[in-house]
């Protein structure tokens, strides 16, 4: 809708001191000439709104002017109340700034919506942390944030999962991102892009000389690529299983990232068939928590593998 437009225009003109028609354009999938239209529109309204053409031109607000018009809808004020637990918050010590906002978002917003708006941040709660996730190792993200934020490199003591020492690496960050209650740096290491656990680092330490990041890259790209990376990984080994039907719930949640294909429920007979993959063989040891609830089929050396895990387990009980 136009007014809806309008007030997109006029918010994003406060937060930026000219902007070309081009990019407003783009920003709001119409033409430039609509959109000098609504620049005329506004101007009509009584908004100190103006252009200027040429090279380095575009549009902007007279200095100063601000609205407080928040131009929020009702279920644009409800989205801003459902916010992920304060666990995120709290690690980056903005547990108080977050409540201090909400507040002051809550007086700003129409009358009207109000009420739904305290009702949502009520009724939904989002919380990002994994069930059964035990003690945690302690996080300080005060240098990493520094590093981000003042666009500094990092010096970083970093210890990979199975390693016995921690090893000393140079980055540039980009960000850091939090995924199911774990955190994240985002880096480049010789410019190509890494993924470190802030609970592995030993040591983070801001370098003097500033950061070195690939040109026009942003940390969502960077993200994205690791993330695909993790979660589209070739497993070399293929295992098929079958599993006791009641045991299934179980099986799922403990072997979800490493399942295939969805288990295949035929009839209503006593197993299930599922098919896993994994990186290594020695892998299939976590399967010996099923005990005889879970078999092998294929491939033999899964097999061999796991019945030599029993009889170990067998022998040091024995």
């Amino acid at each position: 809708m136009k007014s809806d437009r309008l007030l997109s225009i006029l918010l994003l003109l406060q937060t930026r001191d000219r902007v070309p028609a081009q990019d407003l354009a783009a920003r709001l999938e119409v033409s430039v000439r609509t959109i000098y239209r609504d620049v005329e529109a506004l101007s009509a309204a009584g908004v100190p709104v103006y252009a200027e053409r040429g090279r380095h031109g575009g549009i902007s607000l007279l200095p100063g002017y601000r609205t407080d018009v928040t131009g929020l809808t009702a279920e644009e004020s409800r989205a801003l109340f459902v916010l992920a637990g304060p666990g995120a918050h709290a690690a980056l010590g903005l547990d108080d700034a977050l409540g201090s906002a909400l507040r002051k978002v809550m007086a700003a917003l129409p009358a009207p919506h109000r009420p739904a708006a305290e009702l949502t941040s009520r009724r939904i709660l989002v919380d990002a942390s994994r069930w059964k996730g035990g003690p945690q190792q302690p996080v300080d993200l005060e240098a990493l944030q520094d590093a981000v934020f003042a666009d500094r490199r990092l010096r970083l003591r970093y210890r990979h999962s199975g390693d016995a020492e921690a090893r000393t690496y140079t980055v540039d960050p980009y960000g850091l991102v939090a995924k199911a209650g774990v955190w994240y740096l985002v880096a480049d290491r010789r410019g190509r892009p890494r993924l470190f656990r802030a609970d592995r680092m030993q040591e983070a330490r801001l370098a003097a000389e500033p950061v070195r990041r690939r040109p026009g890259v942003e940390l969502p790209e960077v993200w994205e690529q690791l993330r695909r990376q993790v979660e589209e990984r070739e497993a070399p080994l293929t295992v098929t299983v079958r599993v006791r039907r009641e045991r299934l719930d179980m099986f799922l949640r403990m072997n979800g990232s490493a399942l295939r294909e969805l288990p295949r429920e035929e009839g209503t007979g006593e197993w299930v068939t599922a098919r896993l993959a994994y990186g290594v063989v020695q892998e299939v040891r976590s399967l010996l928590a099923f005990t005889d609830r879970l078999e092998i089929l294929s491939p033999p050396e899964a097999r061999e593998e796991l019945a030599r895990a029993a009889a170990a387990v067998a022998a040091l009980y024995g």
